[in-house]
């Protein structure tokens, strides 16, 4: 059975609100990083030597990448322009439900953006077969890192903050 949800801190609901908007803007500030720089590379690679050698399947995955990687970059920075439509008019929750639905939404198609580019550069530089399998295998890391261990660990309380809390209520 998992254990009981509980809250951690002892905090109002303003204060959770305003720590839970700090924690996705330090959020946004480390996924918009990523997705420019991979939305840069991929706006300036058809502008290479090679990228005239690419067969047309190529190209296809190449507009996946790029789409996606546009996709990605307007759904992490809209959080910013419905923070400058909402300001100072006290919707810090509604802002943080918003903020957290682009975020998911921008590493799902960052996901897309970064898989289809490897799958790109591998089937570009070695083969099909081996763009199949570093695809996929990229696919299984992120999803991995992104969602399979976060869901795992979604109900786990830190044993150093339990016991952090027995000792003051000691």
């Amino acid at each position: 059975m998992a254990p009981e949800k509980r809250h951690v801190r002892y905090e109002d609901e303003k204060h959770r609100w305003d720590r839970n908007f700090a924690d996705i803007l330090q959020e946004l500030r480390v996924t918009q990083t990523g997705i420019q720089i991979l939305f840069a590379f991929l706006l300036t690679l058809p502008f290479s030597n090679g990228f005239p050698r690419t067969t047309p399947f190529q190209k296809d995955v190449y507009i996946v990448a790029l789409l996606a990687a546009a996709a990605s970059t307007a759904m992490v920075i809209s959080p910013v322009a419905f923070h400058r439509a909402l300001f100072r008019q006290g919707r810090k929750p509604e802002l943080v439900r918003y903020a957290h639905r682009m975020l998911t939404g921008g590493l799902a198609f960052l996901l897309i953006a970064m898989v289809s580019s490897v799958f790109l550069i591998v089937d570009f530089l070695l083969s099909r077969g081996f763009a199949l399998l570093f695809g996929g295998v990229t696919a299984v890391f992120f999803l991995m890192f992104w969602a399979a261990i976060p869901w795992y660990r979604h109900n786990w309380i830190d044993e150093d903050e339990e016991e952090e809390d027995q000792e003051a209520t000691s």
